[in-house]
């Protein structure tokens, strides 16, 4: 099994650049106070599609060749995956097909529809979503984009902490969450060749800790019932990931679902930028004590921002103003 390498990272930055948004570094004197450390934040809310995700996508679709990219891609994802391969596809004028579990965010679902894919249901599982995705596979032909298990995915997403290490470096930690691992390995890449006396820290809610407990056993932890509310976070670590995670992570931080919606809320309030859940477990460790940041200067990947309104907010058919 190949590992992406540093190179790798350096190419897919140059193959995205046209593409991909050069997203800001942002501040917060408020956070900086409560964590007692400095904090930069590499705002991916404001990538292409709302996430990072984007990235990996579109340096995979660009990775393709004629052949390949006149078959299409297929892939399956809950959400931001899915959106972002949709746009990548489109843009490149490649057809993208998305099995999406029929427990995806509506929002996200319709976000993906509107980038043009053509989205396939299947159950909610990781077995269903796999199987589709073969069957998928088998009867168009297409290339598989995997959401997090793909070099190309990885060294794409590896791009956001080079643009975070270029602007505002150095630090002497830095944080990205962990679901399928594409985010945190393509960081621990990145960091690994520009900042190697840098602490990378993956970020994890409790209840979805497989990449705590993998990193932990030394076994690559395969079956997990996930229960958190940072949906982008329920997947399983991958092998690739895994693999880069054991040599070049210090160590994976747990965080509940109360400090996930508390640090949520957080950023909100005092950096007026909306970030998902997932984001959200990046910034917990900086405020219930879990890490020692005191004095530092600290790195942290806001990995997206789409939320489902649908949950905050009445339909616009029910809105009356005054």
């Amino acid at each position: 099994m190949d590992e992406p390498t540093f190179a790798d990272v350096v190419h897919a930055r140059e193959r995205i650049a046209p593409w991909a948004h050069r997203t800001p570094v942002l501040t917060s004197s408020s956070i900086d106070r409560l964590a007692g450390a400095s904090v930069l934040f590499k705002a991916e809310p404001f990538q292409r599609t709302g996430s990072f995700k984007f990235r990996g996508a579109t340096n995979a679709v660009l990775s393709l060749s004629g052949v390949e990219r006149a078959r299409g891609v297929v892939t399956h994802s809950s959400g931001n995956h899915a959106q972002a391969l949709a746009l990548a596809a489109r843009l490149a004028g490649v057809h993208a097909t998305i099995v999406m579990p029929e427990d995806a965010l509506p929002a996200k679902r319709r976000a993906t529809e509107g980038y043009g894919a053509t989205v396939v249901p299947c159950a909610p599982t990781l077995a269903a979503r796999e199987e589709t995705a073969a069957r998928v596979l088998r009867e168009t032909g297409g290339t598989l984009v995997h959401p997090h298990d793909d070099t190309r995915v990885i060294a794409g997403q590896g791009t956001a902490a080079v643009e975070l290490i270029e602007e505002a470096g150095p630090f002497d930690l830095l944080l990205a969450p962990v679901g399928g691992g594409g985010l945190l390995s393509g960081t621990a890449i990145a960091a690994a060749a520009l900042l190697p006396s840098a602490r990378v820290i993956g970020c994890e809610p409790a209840g979805a800790d497989d990449a705590y407990r993998s990193l932990r056993s030394g076994v690559r932890v395969t079956e997990h019932a996930p229960r958190t509310v940072a949906d982008g976070l329920r997947t399983t670590l991958g092998e690739i990931g895994f693999h880069v995670i054991r040599r070049l992570v210090s160590d994976i931080v747990l965080v509940s679902e109360e400090e996930i919606l508390e640090a949520m809320r957080l950023v909100w309030e005092r950096m007026k930028v909306v970030i998902e859940p997932s984001a959200a477990v990046a910034v917990a460790p900086l405020l219930n004590g879990s890490l020692s940041v005191g004095g530092r200067r600290v790195g942290v990947i806001l990995s997206g921002g789409n939320v489902d309104l649908d949950g905050f907010l009445p339909s616009s058919r029910t809105v009356r103003v005054a």
